[in-house]
C-alpha cells in the first residue's frame, strides 16, 4: 500500500511540528548538497526555525555574501538599503585605513623597508625623530618629579628627626626632674627621724630638778 497524503497545514502539536522540521529540514539540505555536487551548482540554503534557531547550507565553491550578490544582479532586486550599502563602503574604508596603519606601524619599528624609495624614508625618519624628542622630555619630566619628591622626603625626614629629638630631651628632662625630687626627699627623712628622738628627753631634765 501507497503512503496517503498528508494535507499540508500547520501541524498543532509542538512535539510533531518538531520532529516534521528536523526531517524536512534535513531532507533539503541533504538535496541541495546532492544537487551541488552531481551537477557543479552553486548552491546556499538558509533555515530558520519557529524558535529563531538558524540552519544554512552553502557550495563549497562559493559563499552566502557571494551568491546574494549573484541573486541581487541577476534579479535587478536590491537587497540593501542606502543605509546598509553606506555601512558597507564605511567598513571598507575602515579596513583599509586599518591595513594602511599596520604597514606604517611595521615600517617605524624598522621592517619591510627594502620596497620604499629614499623619499618615503624622510617622512618616517621624522616621525622617529619626533617620537623620540617626545621620549626624551617625558624621561626629563619623570626625573624632574622624581627629584623633586626626593627632595620633599628629605625635608619631612628632617622635620621628624627635629621632633624626635626635642622629644628625647624633653623625655631626658623629666627623668631627671624626678631623679632629684627622689633624692631630696631622702636628704629630708633623716632630719625629721632625729627631731622626733630628741623631744621625750626633754621631761626626763625636769624630774631629776
Amino acid at each position: 500500500m501507497g503512503r496517503g497524503k498528508i494535507e499540508i497545514k500547520r501541524i498543532e502539536n509542538s512535539t510533531n511540528r518538531q520532529v516534521t522540521f528536523s526531517k524536512r529540514r534535513n531532507g533539503i539540505i541533504k538535496k541541495a548538497r546532492e544537487i551541488s555536487i552531481l551537477c557543479e551548482a552553486q548552491v546556499s540554503v538558509v533555515i530558520f526555525s519557529s524558535s529563531g534557531k538558524m540552519s544554512e547550507y552553502c557550495s563549497p565553491s562559493t559563499t552566502l555574501p557571494k551568491v546574494l550578490e549573484r541573486y541581487q544582479t541577476n534579479s535587478g532586486e536590491k537587497l540593501w538599503d542606502a543605509k546598509h550599502e553606506s555601512l558597507s563602503v564605511e567598513i571598507e574604508r575602515v579596513k583599509k585605513e586599518n591595513d594602511n596603519m599596520q604597514i606604517e606601524l611595521r615600517h617605524l619599528k624598522g621592517e619591510d623597508l627594502n620596497s620604499l624609495y629614499p623619499k618615503e624614508l624622510i617622512p618616517i625618519e621624522e616621525a622617529l625623530q619626533i617620537g623620540l624628542t617626545s621620549v626624551r622630555e617625558k624621561q626629563m619630566e619623570i626625573w624632574k618629579m622624581h627629584k623633586k619628591n626626593e627632595k620633599l622626603l628629605e625635608e619631612e625626614n628632617k622635620q621628624l628627626t627635629y621632633m624626635l629629638h626635642h622629644q628625647q630631651l624633653a623625655m631626658d628632662g623629666s627623668v631627671q626632674g624626678l631623679e632629684l625630687g627622689y633624692k631630696d626627699r631622702e636628704f629630708v627623712a633623716p632630719q625629721m627621724t632625729m627631731a622626733f628622738r630628741v623631744q621625750p628627753i626633754q621631761p626626763n631634765l625636769h624630774e631629776s630638778k
